[in-house]
């Protein structure tokens, strides 16, 4: 791999930066105030022909790797959009994945080219109130019946399901105790998200107000056996190809935030005059920043690497946790630098620093935890007894 950004990198990069120009601050803190899903800058995206970034060429995608992807999705939060901007995009880019390699050609005849052509919107169902990471524990019931499932019971953390007329969902097809491990007897369905069987239930929360979050009850959902992805019982295995895509990507949208938050900073620092000199002047502000600088390009390189072994069809498991854990950490601080660094002002939602400093605990705790990531770590890379 080389250090520098490919010819191909840089267009995604200035195509994506000319449509989120079209969508400013003014924009994104009125999504943050009222919330509604931001449907324009979504089917710009897909005007432009990026919501398949990744996806094959043969269904309407780009055929890209997600390196590229990354690309797009750190431009995206760095373009002041945050996590309310990629959030709004960011199910495309990996969730589907599962479908691109088990489907059967005509499912992803079926399922992608609505998708990436934005007329369909699809959520992630996979999280649970009571499994929390715990995923081999998913009590969701599907229950075969004839040609079709009949699925009850429930999710929680689902973004977008307001919206979308698609899930991809995770359920369990047979009972755990009649299973020889936890990860056999899990299924993997992509499907009409029917509202007269499924309770979507809005979750009131801190930030990213422009892309919902929601809990989901399900009451005899009926799914057709050709909605369930491969095999019955194999939706474990299937669900984990689009999890380290999903860490590579999050991590990107972190560094973008980081970076974002990082430029708003040093713009200010050089123009608000205290005693008679800019702020910037003292290295009280100048060192907390040039710190997460450093922190920003080193997080950068850990994302680039996972890509790139990704994309190559290498093991990238431990990269890509490593890279989510280390963009969310450098994101963070450095939105929590910016805000401090403006004072007052920094507390003020006119300034970008403040939403940014809220979305910027997302990739922290989603869609896995710190402290998951550190156990995972410690038994892959250290030769750790195993602790979860």
């Amino acid at each position: 791999m080389t250090f520098d950004l490919s010819d191909t990198d840089l267009q995604v990069r200035a195509a994506v930066e000319a449509i989120c120009q079209r969508f400013d601050d003014a924009y994104w803190l009125e999504k943050d105030r009222r919330g509604g899903f931001p449907s324009d800058f979504h089917q710009a995206f897909a005007e432009g022909g990026w919501l398949g970034v990744c996806m094959p060429q043969a269904y309407g995608g780009s055929g890209l790797g997600i390196a590229q992807a990354a690309v797009m999705m750190q431009a995206i939060a760095e373009s002041g959009a945050g996590m309310s901007g990629a959030s709004a995009i960011h199910m495309n880019i990996f969730g589907l994945h599962p479908v691109v390699k088990y489907g059967t050609e005509d499912q992803k005849a079926r399922m992608l080219p609505p998708l990436i052509a934005g007329k369909e919107r699809a959520c992630f169902g996979v999280t649970e109130p009571d499994t929390g990471l715990n995923t081999t524990r998913v009590k969701l019931k599907a229950e075969r019946d004839g040609d079709a499932y009949v699925v009850s019971g429930a999710k929680v953390w689902i973004s977008t399901a307001q919206v979308a007329e698609k899930i991809l969902l995770l359920a369990r097809t047979t009972p755990i105790e009649a299973c020889e491990r936890p990860v056999q007897g899990l299924s993997l369905f992509y499907t009409d998200l029917d509202r007269a069987f499924v309770e979507v239930r809005e979750i009131e929360k801190m930030g990213r107000k422009a892309v919902d979050s929601n809990a989901l009850f399900f009451d005899g959902l009926r799914v057709p056996i050709a909605d369930r992805i491969g095999e019955e019982g194999k939706g474990f295995s299937y669900i984990m190809h689009g999890f380290i895509p999903e860490r590579i990507l999050i991590g990107a949208e972190a560094l973008g935030m980081g970076r974002c938050a990082l430029a708003r900073v040093s713009a200010y620092a050089k123009e608000r005059v205290v005693f008679d000199r800019p702020i910037g002047m003292n290295q009280a502000i100048q060192h907390p920043l040039a710190e997460v600088w450093m922190q920003l390009e080193a997080a950068e390189l850990m994302v680039r690497r996972a890509a790139w072994r990704y994309d190559r069809g290498e093991e990238a498991g431990l990269d890509a946790n490593a890279a989510k854990y280390l963009a969310a950490e450098a994101g963070y601080r450095a939105c929590e630098r910016a805000v401090l660094s403006h004072g007052g002002f920094g507390y003020a939602r006119e300034y970008v620093v403040e939403r940014l400093f809220r979305e910027s605990l997302i990739p922290r705790i989603a869609p896995i935890s710190r402290e998951l990531i550190l156990s995972f770590i410690a038994e892959r890379a250290l030769g750790m007894p195993k602790s979860y």
